[in-house]
């Protein structure tokens, strides 16, 4: 890549999330109810024209974020060793998120309460799933071509990911849940703990 093309790739990620920015800003302050794409771009000094280059409405700007932490999750889900069985690599990819990162959830305490909105605003979900499905589908293709499985054929990719994802967004419910429940990076290692250790169900005996 050329160094006008690199600079041209930062200022459309800069604008972007500076957008995204905005729009959880705005949000978290006011209520997506009091949100407009116009308060959006006038936070971002952007025009509406600009706004509409990168999303289709308020809801894909406030959800933008998670976007790219789930594309940090799936690069370092790539990076680890080819060894590790695919619950093992996604629970250590997220471990690597979690200590490195500095814009990790866990670090910035808007993230719960964007994560709160997410699950209480009914009107965000459609965007939230898509965002979801896209990084779930990467995180498949990434699995499959560690193991050498085509996705297509083969359910066992994306019976791993289900997995490892059901598991991260329980450790996450609980973390925004109400109460002292732990630490993110606590419940996401209780989390894949407990797929590794599942109890056995409850055996009665009758006479």
């Amino acid at each position: 890549m050329s160094s006008t093309q690199g600079r041209r790739t930062r200022k459309v990620q800069e604008s972007r999330a500076a957008m995204a920015n905005a729009a959880v800003d705005l949000a978290l302050t006011h209520g997506l109810d009091q949100v407009t794409v116009e308060t959006i771009s006038d936070r971002a000094d952007v025009s509406r024209r600009t706004f509409s280059r990168y999303f289709t409405g308020k809801e894909d700007a406030v959800v933008d974020a998670l976007r790219v932490d789930y594309a940090r999750i799936n690069a370092a889900l790539a990076a680890r060793p080819a060894g590790e069985n695919p619950l093992t690599a996604y629970h250590r990819a997220l471990r690597n998120w979690l200590d490195d990162e500095p814009t990790a959830w866990h670090r910035l305490p808007r993230s719960a309460d964007l994560l709160r909105l997410l699950h209480e605003e009914p009107s965000l979900l459609p965007a939230y799933l898509r965002v979801q499905d896209e990084a779930k589908a990467a995180s498949v293709s990434i699995v499959a071509e560690r193991l050498g499985l085509d996705a297509e054929r083969d359910l066992r990719p994306a019976l791993a990911v289900s997995l490892a994802v059901g598991a991260f967004g329980t450790a996450v419910r609980f973390w925004i849940a109400p109460g002292e429940n732990g630490t993110l990076p606590h419940l996401i290692d209780a989390a894949f703990a407990a797929l590794a250790d599942e109890p056995a169900p409850t055996t009665t005996t009758t006479t």
